[in-house]
């Protein structure tokens, strides 16, 4: 149930139905010379339409801006500071628990650690403003980890290699511009540097030769898939703690 697409009265009628939100979240960020900036919105996005078909669940606009560090320097990163980050989060999510809705997932297709973990503290502080939110966050890295490595060949696959590549040849062909070739980035564990380019110049980290749109079709079935699975985990907690007499929400 697309939020943007319903009036008012029909978002009250769906809270019948459930009380569960999907956040997608990306970024805008150089996917190579082959894929558009947008491609980790747009693979949030997708997953999302995927779980709507076969559950009742609230999907929220994406929010296409993340913290982008490592690609900084990439033409067509567009990126904001991680305070920003956790504001916006922080804001959308206690926003959507005013209006009932007391279990959220943020699924973020830009799967950056400093991205992430600003994303968690605004989890963390939204849990204490919410006594009742259950609330979960998680990359589309952790679920190709989690649920797809029978279809993904690249070993440490990451950015604009074969996972993305593929999705993106399965919900959106046309922007799809050319092979891209195999790369990984090379920065010095440790260090921070300042011309980022120079140890990443092409700005993939995987082998997008190894695509396809039939395999972007399946990867989507399975994260779709997923997500379900923890939909209904979180809705079990949330009516446990519901449910029980004097317990406390341990999550």
């Amino acid at each position: 149930m697309k939020i943007a697409d319903m009036t008012m009265d029909e978002f009250e009628k769906a809270l019948l139905k459930t009380k569960t939100l999907l956040l997608p979240v990306g970024s805008l960020e150089e996917h190579g010379s082959h894929l558009p900036v947008g491609t980790d919105a747009m693979h949030a996005s997708a997953i999302a339409e995927e779980v709507e078909r076969l559950i009742d669940v609230f999907v929220a606009p994406p929010l296409w801006y993340g913290l982008c560090r490592s690609t900084s320097q990439h033409t067509g990163t567009v990126s904001i500071s991680g305070k920003t980050l956790r504001g916006v989060i922080y804001d959308i999510v206690c926003s959507f628990y005013k209006n009932g809705l007391q279990n959220q997932i943020v699924l973020s297709g830009h799967a950056g650690g400093t991205h992430m973990a600003f994303i968690v503290d605004a989890l963390e502080e939204a849990i204490v403003t919410c006594p009742a939110l259950n609330c979960c966050a998680l990359s589309i890295i952790d679920i190709v980890r989690e649920c797809c490595s029978h279809i993904v060949e690249t070993p440490n696959d990451s950015h604009a290699g074969e996972v993305e590549t593929s999705i993106i040849k399965a919900i959106a062909p046309e922007l799809v511009k050319g092979i891209g070739r195999e790369e990984y980035p090379s920065f010095p564990k440790h260090f921070i540097v300042r011309d980022k380019k120079a140890f990443w110049p092409g700005g993939i980290w995987g082998r997008p030769e190894a695509s396809s749109k039939e395999k972007g079709a399946s990867l989507l079935r399975q994260e779709a898939s997923y997500i379900v699975g923890l939909i209904k985990e979180l809705e079990k907690i949330s009516s446990e703690s519901c449910t029980a007499k004097g317990g406390e929400n341990k999550f």
